[in-house]
């Protein structure tokens, strides 16, 4: 199956796994729209919702580059209309913008906390809510947001409680909203990647190396994997990429590889 005329709203689509995905999708034509922070430069963080919308359009999508922050609900639903007014409705929403903070209770500024579970969880459950009333018109409607499966192990939970409790919040969403909406006829699930993945945001966590992770393309292949599914009866999972890629046929996972001389190393909270 292709995504050929389906419109995409992926958040934090600028730079990253976020861009890989609509790329893809764009390969097969499809309406991707970048629904980021991101509108200037950064001289940390390479990409904007520009440069995005312009690779998307060389790809062979038809992009469309909003400036939203999701911890803002006016301006997700006005994101949302203008993706409608656009496109004329939407088939897919990728939760992919989160924010990271791995430090221990007393390094965690209560701002860094606060924006982690603004994003994360509550940003998810936001978008989520804005582009449902769409997606039940659409005629194969899915939900994807990168979390991982729910954990209680408390080795998930020390080191890091704020950043586990936000990126958990979004599993939690995902659960909640595939059991809510399992009957009607919408995919709502979750995937993670196997291993690190080399992203500019990686790069910039301390001790972190992208040479001991993939490239963001496997995340890509496995979510087109997962979107071009029928989405009746699909509902709550938690998928891997390297399992989502198995399943389809892909089992040589070198070529993903940063650098192949290099060992992987598993991502957080998969054992």
């Amino acid at each position: 199956m292709s995504l050929s005329g389906k419109t995409l709203f992926i958040t934090g689509a600028s730079r990253g796994i976020g861009l890989a995905i609509a790329l893809r999708a764009a390969r097969d034509g499809a309406n991707v729209v970048v629904a980021a922070k991101s509108e200037v430069p950064n001289p940390k963080l390479p990409g904007t919702i520009h440069s995005a919308a312009k690779a998307i359009d060389e790809a062979g999508g038809h992009a469309l580059a909003l400036k939203c922050d999701i911890r803002e609900e006016e301006q997700v639903r006005a994101a949302v209309a203008a993706t409608v007014d656009a496109f004329g409705g939407i088939d897919i929403l990728v939760n992919n913008a989160s924010a990271i903070w791995l430090r221990g209770a007393l390094d965690t500024p209560m701002k860094r906390f606060d924006l982690m579970q603004q994003v994360n969880a509550r940003g998810s459950f936001l978008c989520a809510q804005a582009c449902l009333p769409h997606l039940l018109e659409a005629s194969n409607p899915h939900i994807l947001t990168l979390c991982p499966p729910p954990s209680l192990d408390p080795k998930w939970w020390a080191p890091h409680t704020g950043y586990t409790l936000a990126k958990m919040g979004m599993s939690f969403v995902t659960l909640g909203l595939a059991a809510e909406f399992r009957d009607r006829g919408i995919a709502i699930n979750a995937l993670w990647p196997r291993t690190l993945i080399a992203t500019d945001a990686l790069n910039m966590i301390p001790g972190v190396s992208s040479a001991n992770g993939r490239r963001p393309e496997i995340m890509a292949d496995a979510a087109h994997a997962v979107l071009t599914r029928p989405a009746a009866g699909f509902s709550g999972h938690f998928l891997i990429d390297d399992e989502v890629l198995a399943e389809a046929g892909v089992t040589d996972l070198s070529g993903y590889a940063v650098d192949p001389a290099q060992p992987l190393y598993p991502d957080l909270f998969l054992d």
